[in-house]
């Protein structure tokens, strides 16, 4: 367990902040329900996509896949340029929390496995992000959640100690790395619980 109070937090964005979704771009595209199901299973999977995470660009993903998925060109290039489209929105009460924290005076950051050409084209729709201090992008540091190395990355650039953090995120195996290095953490499961979590914390009043 983390030693004393945190006093600043540390969000994760998908399924934190934002909805994420890639059936929410390709069921449109791909009416057959079976056929939906095998792409994502097969072509356009999360573990695939966890490469751009990872700082591997698009320019090298998606003509690799092509080549492999060549009746599946049109859609990989959906991918590519249409990625504002598997958000389809925000999740419901985090933003107004981050909001009260701010007016509230508390430190806010963000440490997110997000590909740097997908989160460029995110960050331009999302003002609130604004009311960060800094946010870690995996991509740009070429190093993703649950490698310890980038929250090592974060705590430099966040300039205050692990026992200082709060961090919340959605995936257990992220927050186990954050605790292991002595964060205070929460298990995303909903804003009603962080907002709990925050209130007994005396971070939010």
């Amino acid at each position: 367990m983390a030693a004393g109070k945190p006093r600043a937090v540390v969000f994760d964005i998908g399924r934190v902040l934002i909805e994420w979704d890639l059936r929410h771009l390709f069921a449109p595209l791909i009416d057959d329900p079976a056929r939906l199901d095998w792409f994502l299973a097969n072509v356009v999977t999360e573990d695939w996509h966890t490469q751009h995470d990872a700082g591997v660009t698009l320019a090298d993903m998606v003509p690799a896949r092509q080549a492999e998925y060549p009746d599946h060109a049109v859609l990989l290039d959906a991918y590519r340029d249409r990625f504002l489209e598997t958000i389809p929105g925000d999740v419901p009460g985090s933003f107004a929390l981050v909001q009260r924290l701010h007016e509230r005076g508390v430190p806010l950051f963000a440490l997110t496995n997000f590909g740097t050409e997908f989160f460029a084209q995110y960050r331009a729709t999302q003002p609130l992000l604004d009311l960060f201090r800094d946010i870690v992008v995996s991509g740009d540091e070429r190093c993703i959640k649950p490698d310890t190395a980038i929250y090592a990355i974060a705590e430099r650039r966040f300039g205050l100690p692990a026992e200082a953090l709060l961090f919340t995120d959605d995936k257990p195996e992220n927050i186990a790395a954050a605790a292991a290095r002595g964060w205070h953490t929460h298990l995303f499961t909903g804003a009603a619980g962080l907002e709990q979590r925050l209130l007994a914390e005396g971070l939010l009043d």
